[in-house]
């Protein structure tokens, strides 16, 4: 039994769908979840076709505004108005810190867009090599 047949099961549950639905979307593409089993505790979702709409809530700090713990109570906030994932769309300050603290307080899959960091590092989008990306 693979990762993916254990988790349909759960996963049609909190659909309110059938377990052969979900294996049958994961099969063609249509559904996926995002899982890292070295995340834990899991917040377990599915996003694709025929399930629920989901609630990705984005926070992140800017060049002005930069201070790990305000990041952190939003992650708190997302957590408790039960949002089903985070996106991290930080431009400023420690980026790899902020972003592994947000990856370690939160239960909810956090997605990350790593283009904005190269982009600061490199100084602008023109100046971008290779080596940055």
């Amino acid at each position: 039994m693979t990762l993916n047949d254990v988790l349909a099961g759960k996963i049609a549950k909190l659909e309110g769908v059938s377990r052969e639905k979900i294996i049958k979307g994961l099969d063609s593409g249509e559904i996926v979840i995002p899982y890292n089993k070295v995340h834990s505790p899991l917040h377990l979702m599915a996003v694709g076709t025929g399930l629920r709409t989901k609630v990705n809530a984005n926070i992140g700090t800017s060049k002005e505004f930069s201070d790990l713990s305000v990041e952190l109570e939003k992650v708190d906030a997302c957590v408790k108005n039960k949002a089903d994932a985070i996106m991290d769309l930080s431009v400023g300050g420690e980026l790899d810190e902020i972003r592994q603290a947000i990856i370690n307080a939160s239960t909810l899959p956090v997605g990350t867009v790593p283009i904005y960091q190269a982009v600061i590092e490199a100084g602008s989008i023109e100046k971008m090599t290779a080596e940055i990306m």
